[in-house]
């Protein structure tokens, strides 16, 4: 009979199991007379073996009145864990005051889930990531200067931090295992390898932890990249990954000698807008979770059940990408609590490695569903008419921050003078902005292409200039995490043939949907007949309901926003999908009349809305976007040499390519010669840049200056992807309408000419049959790679 053992040294290969012996055990925290402890080969229970299979649930996520039926779900799919993220800025919104009430009853998640059989896994942060508005880090440290103090030692990031922790400890510590809880391990930190490499912020950030009261083991993740790059003895190390895991397992055995976990293995991923719905294979991730288990490996699925960012919580991807209000996350629970195909699929394959006497319970029934029958919204509030009476006046804008505005909607005054045409310029603008002349409508601002200017006509006498900007999400991944909002000084006036002038003397307005998204006090009119009217504005309406049961808002014929409904925020809307609906829990509905508020900042098509049975999360409409004149790039590499050419390693590990000798630009142009399946095709996962000293380049004003094809129809493969920091989503060539042929070229503007001496090139994930891994390319460093026709 094959053991435990002996299965895992059969997965890791004879000679990293070997070699994994004479690595020291992990010095965990863990009393001598705890229950739960890491031993040299199993987590142990009471001494005994446990095999621990995990499934993340965000509690923040799932309206409180249905815990307890997604960990009933939970647990019929045969996991015996969940794992769970704390968000420091859902607990803290406004500094020093804790909410740990209703929603964000943390214990009392505990607590239900002890009650269900399930063990928990803690992920208190301080950073979390997890798609959540700046990665679970309060928006009020960005009132401190500097644009690289979080996730380091500096004091005004390690200070509250530690506040943050201790209060983390006093809420939950009782629900630790060593206090008769449900809390096995706990998280320092997250994926920090992702981000930096100091080790003694790890080890400061372990003692926060270990001084708030945490006896139980402590852990770190990272992607298997990144495992050994921030690995330390005094904290057990899990992999993160959503294929290969024997190459994880491996990455884990070269580092410590323990069991083997996969920390977050991705049973789908997250929606960003306009970008196509993400789905993942069930019988891959099957496959991936029986070769984990038959190797007495433990794992936790990211996500078990995704849930929904309701209110204004979700984040943003890098460098400007906001998430979708679903988080459905393709998970084998889906968001409204719904089991299929891939739940019986997950369910099928772990039953087959349970332990002798284990048994799986039914799992739950879905719940009740009602239709709402179109209603018209009667009444409008236009934004513009109905901002607070509060001025904040200011010779340049800054920060939103520096206002102790939190996010929301910002209105900005100025009056011009009299002149000629001119180009208005800010120094940055997030996220997106309307521009208004003496109420008029100019043009937008738009920081997902770095649009910061805007044509301004001719004035015969002094005009107002109005500018009326949306927060979307902070950005939640890498550096850009400083995310500071609003619109940027210094902002200049510039005529043509002559020098930009300052434009000064502003009046800012500003309404604060603050932790909860609360609505204002508005002043309501009558909607006008016919086709609404374009602009920002408020709607509110009403309908009856038979049954207080779920259903799926139709936002289709809407333009941009965010939804309340009886009080509770549902989240943000934008019609150019891939999400068209928004998910309203039965909780939330009352029998009888419903009071609906929709903000819309761009005028809806119709002003009504309808329940449907079931959610739209695959239907994009780019045509709905906002309007942006059509690119004229061009790639220019005559007379251009490049500044290295080779041929990259076969497979899917992170690879280092280092030039003869560093050179210098603005931009830099990869150009994929051939693929390695010998198919037209190029795809990559992530490309960094490294500078002399061997580290990676800043990547905050990375912007994607050319293309030569994206996938963007079938699957997300547009090129943003490649300089995101996510290693499971890709940059991949077009193929669904025409199959561009090779060469393939992908060029990069920094913002500013570095010194670049190599590249960092992580290939497409997944088993070697995917397409698109390079074999044959050349890089290209200038200052002009990209042209623009005149």
């Amino acid at each position: 009979m094959t053991t435990p053992t002996t299965r895992r040294r059969v997965l890791l290969g004879t000679a990293a199991a070997v070699g994994s012996t004479l690595l020291p055990a992990v010095q965990a925290a863990t009393p001598a007379n705890a229950r739960f402890a890491i031993g040299p080969n199993d987590f142990l229970l009471d001494g005994k073996p446990l095999q621990i299979r995990c499934g993340e649930i965000h509690f923040a996520r799932v309206p409180r009145e249905y815990w307890g039926h997604r960990l009933k779900a939970i647990k019929a799919m045969g996991l015996n864990t969940v794992c769970a993220y704390l968000f420091w800025n859902y607990h803290e919104w406004r500094e020093g005051k804790f909410d740990w009430s209703g929603q964000r009853d943390a214990a009392e998640f505990c607590r239900m889930a002890q009650a269900e059989g399930l063990w928990v896994i803690l992920r208190p942060g301080p950073y979390a990531c997890a798609e959540w508005e700046m990665g679970g880090l309060p928006w009020w440290l960005l009132k401190q200067p500097g644009d690289a103090f979080l996730r380091t030692r500096d004091d005004k990031y390690l200070a509250p931090a530690r506040r943050w922790m201790a209060e983390v400890g006093r809420a939950l510590g009782k629900q630790q295992v060593t206090h008769g809880g449900p809390i096995l391990m706990v998280q320092v930190e997250n994926e920090y390898g992702f981000f930096g490499e100091d080790l003694d912020y790890m080890r400061a950030m372990r003692k926060v932890l270990v001084d708030s009261g945490f006896d139980v083991p402590l852990f770190q993740c990272n992607p298997t990249n990144a495992v050994a790059k921030t690995h330390i003895p005094e904290l057990f190390s899990v992999a993160n990954f959503g294929s290969d895991p024997e190459r994880g397992f491996k990455a884990l055995a070269e580092v410590q000698k323990g069991p083997l976990m996969c920390g977050e293995y991705y049973s789908g991923w997250f929606d960003t807008w306009g970008s196509p719905h993400k789905t993942g294979s069930p019988a891959k991730a099957v496959a991936d979770i029986e070769t984990m288990l038959a190797a007495n490996g433990s794992f936790s699925l990211y996500m078990a059940h995704g849930g929904t960012s309701f209110g204004l919580w979700g984040g943003c991807d890098r460098p400007f990408r906001p998430d979708t209000s679903s988080y459905d996350y393709d998970a084998p629970i889906g968001e409204a609590g719904w089991i299929g195909e891939k739940f019986d699929a997950y369910r099928t394959g772990i039953s087959k490695h349970l332990h002798e006497g284990e048994t799986l319970p039914a799992p739950p029934a879905r719940n009740p569903v009602v239709t709402i029958p179109a209603f018209t919204l009667t009444e409008s509030a236009p934004v513009l008419a109905n901002l607070p009476p509060k001025v904040i006046r200011d010779i340049t804008p800054k920060p939103i921050e520096q206002y102790d505005i939190s996010r929301g909607i910002i209105v900005y005054r100025v009056t011009l003078p009299a002149g000629p045409a001119a180009v208005l310029e800010a120094g940055k603008v997030r996220d997106l902005a309307w521009v208004h002349l003496d109420g008029v409508e100019i043009g937008t601002l738009d920081t997902r292409y770095r649009r910061f200017r805007v044509n301004i006509p001719a004035r015969a006498k002094p005009a107002t200039l109005e500018i009326l900007l949306y927060t979307i999400a902070r950005v939640n991944f890498g550096v850009e995490i400083h995310d500071r909002k609003g619109l940027h000084g210094p902002v200049t006036l510039r005529e043509k043939g002559k020098e930009a002038v300052a434009v000064e003397n502003w009046e800012i307005r500003a309404i604060d949907f603050d932790a909860d998204a609360v609505l204002p006090p508005l002043s309501w009119q009558k909607a006008p007949t016919g086709k609404p009217p374009a602009g920002a504005a408020f709607w509110r309406g009403s309908f009856d309901a038979s049954l207080a049961a779920d259903t799926f808002l139709d936002m289709s014929s809407w333009g941009q926003g965010i939804v309340w409904v009886n009080g509770h925020c549902l989240g943000r809307y934008w019609s150019i999908g891939p999400t068209q609906t928004m998910y309203l829990p039965g909780p939330w509905l009352r029998t009888g009349r419903n009071d609906v508020v929709v903000l819309d900042l761009t005028g809806p098509q119709r002003n009504r809305l309808a329940g449907l049975s079931k959610p739209v999360l695959d239907q994009l409409r780019p045509e709905r976007d906002l309007a942006r004149p059509p690119s004229t790039a061009k790639v220019q590499l005559n007379g251009v040499p490049p500044v290295h050419e080779g041929r990259f390693e076969q497979g899917g590990a992170t690879q280092d390519i280092k030039f003869a000798r560093p050179a210098r630009g603005r931009q830099l142009c990869i150009e994929a010669l051939d693929a390695f399946d010998g198919k037209p095709f190029a795809a990559i996962a992530e490309l960094a840049l490294l500078g002399a000293d061997g580290k990676t380049l800043n990547q905050s004003l990375w912007t994607i200056a050319f293309a030569s094809s994206e996938e963007a129809s079938k699957e997300d493969g547009t090129a943003l992807n490649a300089i995101n920091g996510q290693n499971t989503d890709f940059w991949h060539s077009g193929y669904s309408r025409t199959v561009a042929q090779p060469p393939h070229r992908l060029v990069l503007d920094l913002g500013a000419p570095f010194d670049i001496a190599g590249l960092r090139y992580t290939p497409r994930q997944g088993p070697d049959s995917v397409t698109g891994r390079i074999r044959r390319y050349r890089v290209y460093v200038g200052d002009k790679l990209v042209v623009e026709d005149a």
